[in-house]
């Protein structure tokens, strides 16, 4: 840091660095785009609700290519052509890719951005990187990701440079 650089930049400027990081590196490893692979489901209990909808209880999941959404229950909706659009997961959700780990208290998915939401107390880990906020927007093809703080709160995060 230089002596001409306020020191109130130097934070900011040093996590809009991390995020970007992490959303360079998670771009890196995506080969191909994750949103259009298969859609797989599993859960204790769950059924059809409509046309491409459908409703899932109990250890329930949802798979496409290498990632996993987990959580206590997760509702799928379809749109007017009964062609799956959103997946919504509440209570203790997990997603999960070859690279992050992320977890927050509610999820939505919407298949035709490849963007994710996550909520709550979300704390995202890649490796021994991790961050933490209030909200996490993730596209699942290219990894970039956007924290924002939660209620009165702000975003941290510890990052590791690598060799570390």
């Amino acid at each position: 840091m230089t002596d001409t650089m306020p020191k109130t930049l130097f934070p900011k400027l040093a996590l809009l660095v991390t995020v970007a990081a992490f959303a360079t590196a998670a771009a890196a490893q995506t080969q191909r785009a994750v949103s259009n692979e298969p859609i797989g489901v599993g859960a204790d209990n769950g059924g059809i609700t409509g046309a491409g909808s459908f409703s899932l209880t109990g250890r329930a999941e949802v798979t496409q290519g290498g990632n996993r959404l987990r959580a206590d229950s997760i509702v799928g909706a379809g749109n007017s052509d009964g062609v799956l659009s959103s997946v919504t997961a509440s209570g203790n959700v997990y997603y999960v890719t070859p690279t992050e780990s992320i977890r927050g208290d509610r999820a939505v998915y919407t298949i035709s951005d490849a963007t994710i939401v996550v909520t709550g107390d979300v704390i995202l880990t890649q490796g021994k990187n991790v961050l933490t906020g209030g909200r996490l927007t993730y596209n699942i093809d290219t990894g970039a990701a956007n924290m924002a703080g939660g209620t009165n709160s702000r975003i941290q995060g510890v990052f590791y440079p690598q060799g570390n």
